[in-house]
């Protein structure tokens, strides 16, 4: 690919608004000097990421329009949002640390006193217009204006089911920063948010915000908002740590050895909140499926299984030929394969991830329909053997690979 081409402005002018603004001035040099950006785009890490569907449009149709599996994608009933209020989420918590799953990557962070709200999406599609794309399985736990106040909005990628222009519009009458990848940031100026309230960092670079440090760490994605992809925005994954805790939100991202790297140098997290959802054997490249997920939060727990991981990017909007309810199945699985905790809350439900008990109930089974097999079984995971290491589990459980694993739609 050649370099930029700002669009003109006769051009510029018909743009929606959602599509949000390309880099330039200081900012696009900025992102030209980048070590990750190269041939004019940003570049993934280690091997090539196939950032386009595989198969071709009649094999995708063919899955999406199935009509056995079809039914399956979707919630039978409505989904039981935890009625979350203000007085739950004023009352700082016991253990100095807890998370509110909002539903999709949306996620509310109480760690050591502040206040850090991760890819806020409070609007009804995932889309650039509000007539037609991805539309919420459930309704938002808690309105926006009664979250209170926020230290810092956390931004992995500007696609629009992680970056949504209503909800930053909402936040930039606030006084709360941005944390935000490389580019990101003529999103944000476009929609009202001013310059000195965006703390934009390449990968490996790191903000302090109240005392807590927030470092953008890779992921293996890509990006794009309009009829144009011009790979002018850097995705992010994120490590936040405090005097006391550190929490790590995966952004979108397929699985790569780069997680290690990540959890030697900023971990071990005591809680994780990782994308395990709208993933396919048409783009294995760019998400994780469960059983991935769970190896990327033991890698960035330096190969043991301590902390707690939370699943996300699942269950508010359907993205992918996947049954709706299989992301939940197959984090339990696999946390019981290498005796993991994982916490699985109702949208909304606020939890403490180094309390004592955390929330296992899989709420979803009351309103999707159970798979051919049966639902797995949600006791507590089974503890690891004494003389057993991660690995060696890993092993027997494997599929005789490092390659992902592709997940046959229904």
């Amino acid at each position: 690919m050649s370099g930029f081409r700002p669009l003109s402005s006769g051009l510029r002018e018909l743009r929606p608004e959602a599509f949000g603004a390309d880099p330039s001035g200081e900012r696009l040099a900025r992102i030209r000097r980048s070590p990750h950006f190269k041939d004019g785009v940003f570049q993934n890490p280690g091997e090539t990421a196939t950032i386009r569907p595989s198969g071709s449009a009649k094999s995708i149709a063919k899955v999406y329009l199935d009509k056995e599996s079809r039914p399956r994608r979707a919630p039978q009933g409505p989904v039981p949002v935890h009625p979350t209020t203000l007085a739950d989420i004023a009352r700082p918590p016991a253990t100095g640390l807890r998370l509110t799953w909002m539903g999709h990557s949306s996620v509310l962070a109480e760690i050591d006193g502040r206040r850090v709200l991760f890819d806020p999406v409070w609007g009804e599609r995932c889309s650039p217009f509000p007539f037609a794309g991805p539309k919420r399985l459930h309704p938002v736990p808690l309105p926006l204006a009664a979250l209170g106040p926020v230290d810092v909005v956390v931004i992995s990628h500007d696609h629009y089911d992680h970056l949504d222009m209503p909800t930053i519009k909402a936040l930039a009458g606030t006084d709360t920063l941005f944390a935000i990848p490389l580019g990101v940031g003529a999103h944000l100026e476009r929609w009202g948010v001013p310059a000195e309230r965006l703390r934009e960092l390449d990968w490996h670079e790191e903000t302090k915000v109240g005392g807590l440090t927030l470092t953008a760490t890779p992921a293996r994605h890509f990006c794009g908002r309009g009829l144009r992809n011009t790979q002018h925005t850097l995705w992010a994954s994120w490590a936040v740590a405090g005097p006391e805790h550190r929490i790590y939100h995966s952004g979108d991202t397929g699985y790569f050895e780069g997680f290690k790297d990540i959890g030697a140098a900023h971990g071990p997290f005591d809680a994780t909140m990782i994308q395990i959802g709208a993933y396919s054997e048409f783009w294995p490249d760019i998400h994780m499926t469960p059983e991935e997920g769970l190896r990327a939060h033991l890698d960035l727990q330096g190969g043991t299984p301590r902390g707690v991981m939370m699943p996300i990017h699942w269950g508010t909007f359907n993205l992918a030929p996947h049954p709706w309810a299989e992301p939940g199945e197959g984090t339990v699985a696999a946390a019981r394969a290498v005796g993991a905790r994982i916490a699985l809350p109702h949208p909304g439900q606020p939890f403490e991830p180094t309390a004592e008990t955390l929330p296992a109930d899989p709420w979803w089974r009351g309103v999707a329909q159970a798979p051919v097999g049966g639902w797995v079984d949600a006791d507590t995971p089974t503890p690891l053997p004494a003389d057993d290491t991660v690995s060696d589990v890993q092993g027997k459980h494997s599929t005789g690979t490092d390659e992902p694993e592709t997940v046959q739609a229904g």
